[in-house]
């Protein structure tokens, strides 16, 4: 899917757009009308709208806050880091703004925190990852925590983003009470792991490592078959005493049981070791940009 996305600018946009929507609905039926703030400039955003609320009716709404906190930052970021973040960051900020804009805010949990914590954080994670994917970002703290990094780079950007939303969560906490804090809490992981898990989803693949004296015709079977590469490795048996070649060859999840079909027909007795591998560089996966 990566490999399609690089070659295709328009679903790099629509995979932005998708997943600012996807956003922008859990913040608008979920977060904001409970009153959780997850962090961020859009978590900020609904404390600022629930203190404007006797000045303008309803407060200032969320896409308002988001465009006028974004665009200084942005500015101050290209001034700073370059004009290679310009495009995707604003696009991506642009379509966050103007989904929370149109998403009617609408309370479709009510009083139901801990089922709101997992829907709007597993909703939330889907859309940050599909915008992570299209490699852009939304801004807000994240670009923040970049600029200060810039200036003190001996803290980390993790290190600083998990400052500066701890303090949005705790203005958070004063603003709407510490029990809708501790379910927002919940909301922020399960948006974390679930955003990780479609980064790591789509670049995840099998390493298979083959010791068996067929290893010709096995690395043959699996060129052809499966048209994967296959590496030979020498190895020595400790027991035997003999020299032996071990495949080495990865694949992707779905790959693997035909793979370990394939090399049980060929040797039954082959002994193979199976490791998960987290990213993959090259032909046949991640391709390296040109």
């Amino acid at each position: 899917m990566e490999k399609f996305l690089m070659k295709s600018k328009a679903m790099h946009y629509v995979f932005v757009l998708i997943g600012a929507v996807l956003m922008a609905v859990s913040i608008n039926l979920v977060y904001e009308p409970l009153g959780m703030v997850t962090g961020g400039i859009t978590g900020l955003a609904i404390v600022i709208k629930e203190l404007t609320g006797f000045i303008i009716k309803g407060g200032i709404p969320l896409w308002v806050t988001n465009i006028i906190l974004n665009i200084p930052l942005i500015i101050f970021a290209v001034y700073i880091l370059g004009k290679k973040l310009l495009l995707n960051t604003l696009f991506a900020t642009l379509c966050l703004s103007a989904a929370l804009a149109l998403v009617p805010t609408v309370n479709i949990l009510p009083e139901d925190y801990l089922l709101a914590a997992v829907f709007g954080g597993a909703l939330g994670g889907i859309g940050l990852g599909m915008i992570f994917v299209a490699s852009a970002s939304t801004g807000g703290t994240d670009l923040l925590a970049m600029l200060i990094h810039r200036f003190k780079p001996y803290y980390s950007i993790p290190r600083i983003l998990i400052v500066i939303d701890g303090c949005v969560v705790a203005v958070g906490a004063i603003v709407f009470g510490i029990s809708k804090t501790l379910y927002a809490i919940i909301a922020v992981y399960i948006t974390t792991k679930v955003s990780d898990g479609i980064l790591e989803g789509l670049k995840f693949a099998k390493m298979a490592y083959v010791i068996s004296d067929s290893y010709d015709e096995i690395a043959k079977a699996i060129m052809e078959k499966l048209e994967r590469g296959v590496t030979g490795v020498y190895a020595k048996g400790m027991y035997s005493n003999k020299d032996k070649k071990m495949l080495f060859c990865v694949v992707s999840k779905k790959e693997i049981v035909d793979l370990t079909e394939l090399v049980s027909e060929i040797d039954p007795k082959a002994f193979i070791i199976v490791s998960d591998v987290r990213e993959v560089m090259g032909e046949g996966f991640i391709e390296y940009k040109q």
